[in-house]
């Protein structure tokens, strides 16, 4: 059974790669500001978010699956008496503590799980980070801050689906690779996108290490990518209460002998990470779940830039050894 799981895992990465392959689009390249990361609750996500949203000139449009920071709505209130500010909300989390913003909500058949924003149509912010007390103060999280205009334009036509309330579907990016400041950034959005496989891709292609940090992980052919990896330095950071679920792959990877563990924080690890090679980091709103990959919308950068993975190792060195 293993090898037929195998071989099913080999045969998907073929056809995504001849899928590339046939369209073969030349990659955007530009260059500017560098990759900002920061993880709350050391850092501050909440002041970072609205610093970039105090200097926006035209738009910020988000969609987010949760927010409650008071500062942070306030600051979107002001900012939308005087330029375009939208909001996208899921439905499980209604927001009604105003009636300044334009907002939606999404239609409950799946979570709208995304927390990203563009600021003036060429400022994304992303990752873990849900804009709530928790979310900055308590658990686990990271944002990530890029000044791609074709990561940009991705996220705005995703924002855009969005806001026409085409949830659970649409299009594939314009641009799922660039290359910004030499470094190779794809961007992908689920479920359209499939982003389990451009994971597993990942996986399967690593040559020295994989390293994750997840809040949760229920998809077993992302764990057979990794029990299959020729890699030998392996290891995980569970969050403590999801590892003890049903379909939880936390077990199963500890019975093969894999170097997992799960989080001490009595609140969230709600990371979504994934470094590889000490080199590639994979991040935003996906969790490798069925969920995650098939029905929610989500979003997810594969970050090919040392210095970024720099950061993300140092996170996971603070979680695994506490320093």
């Amino acid at each position: 059974m293993k090898h037929v799981i195998k071989a099913f895992i080999i045969i998907l990465i073929i056809l995504c790669t001849a899928c590339q392959q046939k369209n073969n689009i030349p990659q955007p390249v530009e260059s500017g500001k560098e990759i900002e990361v920061y993880f709350c609750p050391k850092d501050n996500c909440e002041n970072e978010l609205i610093k970039r949203i105090n200097n926006a000139k035209l738009s910020v449009h988000c969609a987010f699956f949760d927010i409650d920071l008071k500062n942070l709505i306030n600051t979107l209130n002001r900012k939308s008496k005087i330029i375009d500010v939208r909001l996208v909300i899921d439905s499980d989390n209604y927001f009604n503590q105003t009636k300044e913003i334009p907002y939606i909500l999404d239609d409950k058949n799946q979570l709208s799980h995304n927390k990203f924003c563009i600021i003036d149509q060429k400022i994304i912010t992303t990752g873990s980070f849900n804009p709530t007390d928790n979310g900055n103060n308590k658990n686990n999280n990271n944002l990530i801050i890029t000044n791609s205009k074709f990561l940009a334009e991705n996220y705005e036509d995703e924002f855009r689906e969005l806001w026409n309330k085409e949830f659970g579907s649409g299009k594939k990016v314009n641009h799922p690779k660039i290359i910004y400041n030499n470094n190779m950034i794809e961007n992908y959005f689920c479920p359209e996108g499939s982003c389990s496989e451009h994971l597993i891709n990942e996986l399967i292609n690593a040559k020295n290490s994989i390293y994750f940090m997840l809040f949760s992980f229920t998809d077993e052919s992302v764990a057979d990518a990794i029990l299959y990896s020729e890699v030998k330095d392996i290891r995980g950071v569970f969050e403590k209460f999801q590892a003890g679920g049903k379909y939880s792959q936390y077990k199963r990877l500890e019975e093969f002998g894999l170097d997992v563990i799960v989080d001490d924080n009595p609140k969230f690890m709600h990371h979504k990470v994934f470094i590889i090679d000490n080199n590639t980091v994979i991040t935003g709103s996906y969790n490798p779940t069925s969920a995650g990959d098939n029905k929610n919308d989500e979003n997810m950068l594969i970050i090919h830039d040392r210095k970024v993975a720099k950061r993300f190792l140092e996170e996971f060195d603070m979680l695994v050894y506490g320093k």
